[in-house]
């Protein structure tokens, strides 16, 4: 309808001012006189100005016909290039390894070929990084190491994150290859911020634990538990990496060491502290095991039960030396938390090292005949039972203690 309205209007406009234009147009050539209306010269003129500018246009593609046919031959090949990356890309992503080296080769053969691709860094390192993820997973780690080395060489400002990704793929593929050592010194080449990232910080912690360096490993982890919203994965990896490295202690004066070297939140961790008490008895220091334990024991109604058990469970191991002092603190928990199996078994070990046998005897059945508690713990309460027994000249009853101690796996 505005097209129809338009057209009329137009129409309306012409009728106005040529439908009366009596005016004429008298054109002399030599002794030829032709005269015209005005409107048609107008209309003649118009057509003519018309006609010269598509001649104009038409005579100009013509000229510059080769120069267009280049440029649509090359677009045609960046196009190709293009669409060869997407493939590598997409082939690289179905697993398709031997496809998407093959396909990265061909967008890097028609890069050569294209003008506006040839000094495209960015283009040079994707295709060159798809080629070494598909060497990586078949394994080709020479062939790999050469991609690697090409896509770092094309390094530029305009092509920097391609650049650190580049990086942060060839630390990965280095601990991948269980080469942590390698892979620490290629993570320490990154920049700063790029340090920093998630990526960057589980790569490094991944090392860590490949060189078995637990203390290291938890200085990473921390920085990493600010970066993720799972507070208890955090809490799970920081507290395994600290027993790790209580746990690769060899003496007194190094298990210290790495105690002081702990964060403080790690020496509040109940599974933290009984497994630094357990490594003290072990090493042969059980009051320094104790003393440990006895930072926590006050708190016991705050921790859940498994941090109670294995609170208990530590006290178990570190019974030989027991002072008095311990009596009261244990016979307290023992009322608050005598349901639990770990605990009877605590205060049973205590009351037989004082020997408390009155109080020792109950509480020592009551742990042989807990199937939930480790064997070791039934093992030492049967034990307990039959040294007992042989006091009280009851030879027959420590011979079956010692029995059922023996057939315990």
């Amino acid at each position: 309808m505005i097209w129809l309205v338009l057209l009329f209007a137009a129409a309306v406009a012409t009728a106005t001012l040529l439908g009366r234009n009596d005016a004429l147009v008298s054109i002399y050539y030599g002794g030829w006189r032709l005269d015209v209306s005005l409107n048609l010269f107008l209309l003649g003129l118009a057509v003519s100005v018309f006609g010269a500018y598509r001649l104009m246009r038409t005579a100009d593609s013509l000229w510059n016909l080769p120069t267009r046919a280049r440029e649509w031959r090359a677009l045609k090949r960046e196009r190709a290039a293009e669409a060869a990356l997407r493939e590598a890309l997409a082939e690289l992503f179905a697993a398709r390894f031997a496809r998407a080296q093959r396909a990265s080769q061909h967008a890097l053969e028609l890069q050569a070929d294209v003008p506006a691709l040839k000094d495209d860094a960015q283009f040079g390192i994707l295709a060159r990084t798809i080629a070494a993820s598909a060497m990586h997973q078949l394994q080709n780690r020479e062939g790999r190491n050469q991609r690697v080395e090409e896509a770092l060489a094309l390094g530029t400002p305009r092509a920097s994150s391609a650049h650190e990704g580049v990086m942060l793929l060839n630390a990965e593929w280095a601990v991948d290859d269980r080469q942590a050592e390698r892979g620490l010194a290629l993570l320490g080449e990154l920049p700063p911020g790029v340090g920093r990232r998630t990526q960057a910080l589980r790569l490094k912690l991944r090392a860590a634990q490949l060189l078995r360096q637990p203390l290291e490993g938890l200085q990473t982890a921390r920085l990493l538990a600010k970066h993720q919203g799972s507070k208890e994965a955090a809490q799970s990896l920081l507290r395994s990496l600290a027993m790790e490295a209580l746990e690769q202690t060899y003496d007194l004066e190094q298990l210290g060491r790495v105690w002081q070297a702990l964060d403080r939140t790690d020496r509040a961790d109940a599974w933290v502290v009984a497994k630094a008490a357990r490594q003290a008895c072990a090493l042969g220091d059980a009051a320094l095991g104790r003393h440990w334990l006895q930072t926590l024991w006050p708190d016991l109604g705050k921790y859940p039960v498994e941090a109670r058990a294995q609170l208990a469970l530590a006290l178990v191991e570190c019974a030989p030396g027991l002072g008095s002092d311990w009596l009261p603190r244990v016979e307290s928990a023992l009322a608050m938390h005598g349901h639990e199996p770990a605990l009877v078994a605590a205060a049973a070990m205590a009351f037989a090292d004082r020997q408390l046998w009155g109080k020792a005897r109950r509480l020592l059945e009551q742990t042989a005949t807990a199937d939930t508690l480790p064997a070791p713990v039934r093992r030492q309460a049967l034990r307990c039972l039959a040294a007992l027994a042989r006091e009280e000249s009851q030879d027959e009853a420590a011979a079956a203690f010692d029995q059922r101690a023996a057939a315990i796996d």
